[in-house]
Formats: structure tokens, C-alpha cells, sequence
């Protein structure tokens, strides 16, 4: 079931060590696919046998579903994959009623940054401006 909510950095803090172990899982699960697709490419087996290269077929349409029903667990936690390859995950989060996404990158161990709607990772400031009256 989908969910919606807008995080408190303390609720996507709470969350992110179960969401950074699903993240993972959906790591893995790219480099099966990418493996499987190498090795079809690049195996003759399955260029000269039908057998070998349905089998094979099967297998690799089997971890791309794993694939995006990782993607999918993810998402129906309230949480936005916005990069596989970058490590990017977006906990959509309040800002003085403005929408915005406090954003997590791969190998960081809690929430240290945001970015409004309309920018992306290079957007990306420091929870410590988060408080910051937007009227200066």
C-alpha cells in the first residue's frame, strides 16, 4: 500500500537505517540484472543455443522484477528513489509550509541536508539553514 506523509527530519532519521538496508537490497538487485545482461551479451552459449538463452532470458526478467519491486518497497514507505546509480533517496518534508525534500546520499548515516522541490542534489544545503527565517 502507498503511503504519503511529510517526514520530521526526526521521523526520517527513525526510518533511515531500515531504508539505507532496502537501499542496498535494491543495489544488489541492479548489479544482478547488469551481471545477467553482461553475461548474455557476452557468453556465445547464448547466441548459439535457444535453450540456454530462454533459461537465461527467464532468469534476467526475473531480477529486473526484483528490481523494481525494490524500487517499489522503497516508495511505498513515503520515501523518493531519485538516483540508483548516485545513492540518492528524498524524504518529502515541510519548510515554513513550503513542501521540500530533506535528501539522504549513499554512505551518509542520517539526514544533513535539503533541497526545495524545483532543485536538485546540487541544491542541497545543510539542515542547519533549515530553521532559518526565509525573510532575512
Amino acid at each position: 500500500m502507498v503511503m504519503f506523509s511529510h517526514f520530521t527530519v526526526k521521523d526520517a532519521n527513525a526510518m533511515l537505517p531500515a531504508t539505507i538496508k532496502k537501499f542496498k537490497d535494491l543495489v544488489n538487485s541492479k548489479n544482478q540484472v547488469i551481471k545477467i545482461q553482461t553475461e548474455m551479451e557476452s557468453d556465445p552459449r547464448y547466441m548459439t543455443s535457444l535453450k540456454d538463452y530462454l533459461l537465461k532470458k527467464q532468469e534476467f526478467n526475473t531480477a529486473i522484477t526484483n528490481f523494481y519491486k525494490g524500487i517499489e518497497e522503497i516508495e511505498n514507505t513515503g520515501v523518493a528513489v531519485k538516483s540508483v546509480e548516485e545513492g540518492l533517496l528524498d524524504f518529502p518534508s515541510l519548510r515554513f509550509n513550503e513542501e521540500i525534500w530533506l535528501c539522504w546520499k549513499e554512505g551518509e548515516t542520517e539526514i544533513k541536508f535539503w533541497h526545495r522541490k524545483d532543485e536538485g542534489f546540487n541544491g542541497r544545503k545543510p539542515l542547519e539553514t533549515f530553521d532559518v527565517e526565509k525573510l532575512r
